[in-house]
C-alpha cells in the first residue's frame, strides 16, 4: 500500500520564479548614453566642445567681414572643434570598462559582450547626430545675431552639407571606438588614433612610393571633399571607402574579436 505523508504545518509552498529577462538593446543604449555624462572625463570633455564651437562662433561675429557672417560660414567650422574631440568620447566609451574595472560587473550583467558593445556603438553615433544639431542650432544663434548686428545672416545652404556633416561625424566618433575596442587603453588608444593617421600622412609626403596609396588612405585626404560645396565625384566616394575600411572598419572588427575572447578579471 502506497501512503503519502501530509505536509507538515506551516510549510511554505516552493515559488515558481518567472524566468529573468535580459535587458533589451534600447535599454543598454539608454545605460551607455548615461555613462557617458556620468564620467567626469566624458562630461567634461562634452562642456569643452560646448565651449570651444561657441567661442569659434564669438570670434567670428567679433572679427569676420559682415559678408562672411553667413548661416554656412558659421556652421562648418564648428564642426572641426567636435569633429577632433569627439571621437576621444568614442574612446572613453570603449575603454572605461577596462580602465575603470567596471569590465566584470557589466559583462556579468549582460553575458552577450557583442550586445554591449553593439549599445555603446549606437550611443555614440546618436551623440554624434546630436553633435550635427547642436551645430546647426549655435550657427542659427550666430546668423540671427549676425542679421541684428549688420551682418550678412545670409540663411541659404545646401542640404548635402548637412549630409556630408553626419558622415564626418559618424565616421570620426566610430574611428575613435574601434581604436577603443582594439587598444582598449585610454591613453594607448588616444594617441594611436591621433598618432598612426598623422604618421602615415607625414610619410605619404615624404616617401615618394607613398604618394600614391596615401590618396586612398590618408583620412586627412579622402575626407576633405566633404568640406567642400562641390559635388563629390565617384572617385572621391571611392577613396573615402577605402580608407574608412582601413582605419575604421579593420581595427573596429579586431577589436570587436580581441573583446570577445579577452578575459575579464
Amino acid at each position: 500500500m502506497t501512503t503519502t505523508t501530509a505536509p507538515a504545518a506551516g510549510a511554505v509552498a516552493p515559488r515558481h520564479h518567472s524566468p529573468v529577462r535580459r535587458p533589451s538593446l534600447l535599454r543598454l543604449t539608454t545605460v551607455e548614453l548615461r555613462k557617458l555624462v556620468d564620467t567626469r572625463a566624458g562630461r567634461w570633455l562634452l562642456i569643452t566642445i560646448g565651449l570651444i564651437t561657441a567661442v569659434i562662433v564669438t570670434l567670428q561675429l567679433i572679427y569676420a567681414k559682415d559678408a562672411d557672417q553667413t548661416f554656412v560660414n558659421f556652421f562648418t567650422p564648428s564642426l572641426l572643434p567636435i569633429g577632433v574631440l569627439l571621437p576621444v568620447l568614442g574612446i572613453l566609451s570603449i575603454t572605461s570598462e577596462w580602465s575603470q574595472r567596471t569590465a566584470l560587473t557589466t559583462y556579468a550583467l549582460v553575458p552577450r559582450r557583442e550586445r554591449v558593445v553593439a549599445a555603446k556603438l549606437i550611443a555614440v553615433v546618436l551623440t554624434s547626430l546630436a553633435s550635427v544639431l547642436a551645430s546647426l542650432a549655435i550657427a542659427a544663434i550666430g546668423t540671427l545675431v549676425a542679421s541684428a548686428t549688420g551682418g550678412a545672416g545670409t540663411w541659404a545652404m545646401d542640404a548635402s552639407l548637412i549630409f556630408n556633416a553626419v558622415i564626418l561625424q559618424v565616421t570620426g566618433v566610430l574611428m575613435g571606438a574601434a581604436f577603443g575596442l582594439l587598444l582598449l587603453n585610454p591613453p594607448v588608444a588616444i594617441v594611436g588614433y591621433f598618432l598612426l593617421p598623422t604618421v602615415w600622412g607625414v610619410l605619404g609626403e615624404m616617401v615618394r612610393p607613398l604618394r600614391g596609396p596615401s590618396e586612398w588612405l590618408d583620412t586627412s585626404k579622402t575626407m576633405e571633399p566633404l568640406f567642400s560645396s562641390d559635388a563629390i565625384t565617384g572617385e572621391q566616394w571611392g577613396r573615402m571607402v577605402v580608407s574608412l575600411l582601413v582605419w575604421m572598419v579593420l581595427p573596429l572588427a579586431a577589436g570587436l574579436f580581441r573583446t570577445l575572447r579577452r578575459e575579464v578579471s
